[in-house]
């Protein structure tokens, strides 16, 4: 029985919370920690965790010798630090996205995984789900041929008073906005369909609102070997309509699924291909179901994980590579400047005081409330 504490009993604890009950023939929730009094208390009563310990102090936590797991969902500004705790006080960790506020706290991170001998897991859920797995699967496949162009439109919609909750909307400890915090979801994707490009140029903007230091509109540019990328995060944009779209030499394939392809007449001009349509289409029908989507994937394969003795599906280098892309956007966006790929450690990006000092104030942060009432939505489907 793998025995798990919970540092952090916000919004998006209780998908972890939802992903562990159903597996409770194998783990356990022993520990529930908030630094707001009481908030641990609501969860254990309103989820039935009868038997877990409330803590408003995570290092209380980590002195326990029975637990095995610790999963990390504070605000970003504490990931590194407890995780980096966690691993050193012997306890395995799988820590919410965004990994950690820069590249200097992710290496910080792997270092103590490595020196522990322990496993660090980043959450990136939405590779567990079949439509985002497929496209993978058809982009490896090589059907399609080579990507020339990659359009990613991280678009969700947040109200003003979104940013009032105490620890969004500043540079410090939200790390940044919607290109860190939403976009993080299809940023991951990207990199584990692409890489890394090799240079960003970026627009960082807020254009709705004005409580919050924060960016919450980006756009960049990104360029790889022999393609292009478009990739826009926003938290301004009605309707939520989340895609990621690869033209590649033979074909259009996108999440939520779709595919277009096409041939050329004597003169260069398009005909449809509806051979290759039916072979692309015919290879995503056939791939195997997903038995758990989202969280409940990804933690299911934490606990298979720390069962066989393997390394995770998606591990601290997976989120690092996310938040070097993150990091190279808000310099490229905060400059003007072209950033090339990868970032030094001599760049002042890499620290988090060193992205401080160097970004934009939008504007202030003009409320600061202890807790926000009501359900969070964890972004599409891609169906």
């Amino acid at each position: 029985m793998i025995r798990v504490a919970i540092i952090g009993t916000g919004g998006i604890a209780n998908a972890h919370v939802q992903a562990y009950l159903r597996q409770a023939g194998r783990c356990a929730v022993a520990a529930l920690c908030d630094i707001v009094p009481g908030k641990a208390e609501q969860m254990k009563e309103r989820c039935g965790l009868q038997n877990a310990d409330c803590y408003t102090d995570w290092r209380e936590v980590l002195k326990r010798e029975d637990i095995d797991l610790v999963d990390v969902c504070t605000p970003p500004f504490v990931h590194a630090q407890a995780s980096i705790a966690a691993l050193r006080s012997g306890k395995n960790v799988v820590c919410e996205k965004p990994m950690a506020a820069s590249l200097e706290e992710c290496d910080a991170m792997l270092r103590a995984r490595d020196e522990s001998g322990k496993m660090l897991s980043i959450i990136a859920q939405n590779r567990f789900r079949k439509p985002i797995r497929d496209l993978k699967a058809l982009l490896d496949s090589g059907l399609a041929g080579k990507v020339r162009h990659v359009q990613v439109d991280s678009f969700w919609w947040r109200g003003h008073s979104y940013y009032d909750l105490w620890w969004r909307g500043t540079w410090e400890k939200e790390g940044g906005g919607c290109t860190l915090n939403h976009a993080v979801h299809h940023i991951d994707m990207l990199c584990w369909m692409m890489g890394l490009p090799e240079q960003v140029t970026s627009v960082i903007a807020n254009v709705g609102h004005d409580n919050a230091q924060v960016e919450d509109l980006s756009m960049s540019i990104l360029s790889y070997l022999g393609a292009l990328g478009q990739l826009t995060a926003s938290v301004v944009h009605h309707g939520e309509e989340q895609q990621l779209i690869f033209q590649c030499e033979k074909a259009r394939i996108s999440a939520p699924f779709k595919v277009y392809a096409s041939l050329e007449k004597p003169n260069g001009f398009p005909i449809r291909n509806e051979e290759l349509e039916k072979e692309l289409t015919a290879f995503a029908d056939a791939l195997p179901p997903l038995p758990l989507e989202g969280h409940d994937g990804q933690l299911e394969d934490v606990l298979s994980a720390l069962e066989q003795g393997r390394a995770p599906a998606i591990g601290g280098e997976d989120g690092r590579r996310t938040i070097e892309l993150i990091t190279a956007v808000f310099k490229a966006g905060s400059s003007g400047e072209t950033v090339r790929l990868p970032l030094q450690p001599s760049d002042p990006f890499y620290t988090a005081e060193g992205i401080l000092a160097s970004v934009p104030h939008f504007y202030e942060k003009t409320a600061s409330k202890a807790d926000q009432e009501g359900e969070i939505t964890l972004g599409s489907s891609y169906k």
